[in-house]
């Protein structure tokens, strides 16, 4: 199969609805690598929380941006999207396909739409003060703070998000712009074949249920308990992930471990509402694929019936996740 220049893969939809393995098949016929956008895949050591793929079950289809931070780090979106513009110009020039993969929609929109992304310098006494300032008022209050004077971000970021509230007040007070004006987009600099894979909304809860289940077998607990015992903080960004988040609140004592896997389902779909807001299934630039009855076969020959790839242009509004 013959690709058009710069070509770059992207396959989106919502968490568990089989996108990693699709990806993997996809990459053995296609001769492609995969580079994930998947925010909680970056931390060493945070793999059943994540549901990281094994080594094994990546069957030596190379991966990218995975295991590349502790978890103590803090990788940006800036810092994200100029490792995944590397590596996939470093996967084109050795004439494979790059298959861009991930339910962080954030992170996806800022590849394919050529975001441009300002690098504003942390000022750590203003965060400590917005912060203070949200532990005064509580997380919702600080929220509604920060719709006041930017509307489109705090649309955009979820109050449980407390990082982002504080941040985006950060940049605000300290700029003296709105925190949404300060990203711009550009055309795409890549040529795009957007594929989604969509289940409907009880069957993909249950595929989250049981995930969930599966993770608590596989040590969940003792994975976070671990992470605290090496005196990460909670309010570290890799501890807010969903399921660390919530176990970590049950050995704290704030409530009991049937709690923590209410709490973990109950925003794990609250996570998936928040992602169909990024890739909506009236998009016509994306491919959409039913994840339980479609083959790769089908997927490979729309592919080869497309005339050339779709340019997504960036005109979708997007959506903050958590």
């Amino acid at each position: 199969m013959s690709f058009p220049e710069k070509p770059l893969l992207v396959i989106v939809g919502p968490t568990a609805v089989g996108k990693t393995a699709t990806a993997i098949a996809l990459a053995k016929r296609l001769d492609g690598e995969i580079i994930s956008a998947d925010s909680r895949y970056f931390y060493r050591g945070m793999d059943i929380g994540t549901a990281k793929p094994t080594l094994e079950e990546r069957d030596g289809v190379p991966h990218y941006l995975i295991d590349v931070a502790e978890p103590g780090d803090t990788w940006s979106l800036a810092l994200f999207k100029s490792a995944a513009e590397e590596k996939i110009a470093n996967v084109q020039q050795r004439g494979k396909l790059p298959i861009l993969v991930g339910g962080t929609g954030q992170y996806v929109r800022a590849v394919i739409e050529g975001w441009s992304i300002p690098e504003q310098e942390p000022d750590t006494r203003l965060r400590e003060a917005v912060t203070d300032w949200g532990e005064e008022i509580g997380a919702e209050g600080l929220h509604r703070r920060l719709a006041v004077v930017d509307p489109e971000a705090a649309r955009q970021i979820d109050y449980h998000n407390q990082r982002r509230t504080v941040r985006a007040l950060e940049v605000i007070f300290n700029t003296g712009r709105r925190f949404s004006d300060q990203r711009t987009k550009s055309s795409s600099p890549y040529s795009l074949f957007l594929l989604g894979l969509n289940l409907e909304r009880p069957l993909l809860y249950q595929r989250i249920d049981a995930r969930i289940e599966s993770m608590l077998i596989a040590g969940l607990v003792e994975e976070t308990r671990a992470l605290l015992a090496k005196g990460l903080s909670p309010d570290l960004p890799a501890m807010s992930a969903i399921g660390y988040r919530e176990v970590t609140g049950y050995l704290q004592g704030h409530y009991d471990l049937d709690e923590a896997v209410r709490l973990i389902k109950r925003n794990t779909r609250i996570f998936v509402r928040r992602q169909a807001n990024w890739f909506k299934e009236s998009d016509e630039k994306i491919h959409w694929f039913h994840a339980t009855q479609t083959t790769v076969d089908e997927m490979v020959a729309a592919i080869n019936q497309a005339s050339n790839w779709l340019a997504l242009q960036g005109d979708n509004d997007p959506q903050e996740v958590i």
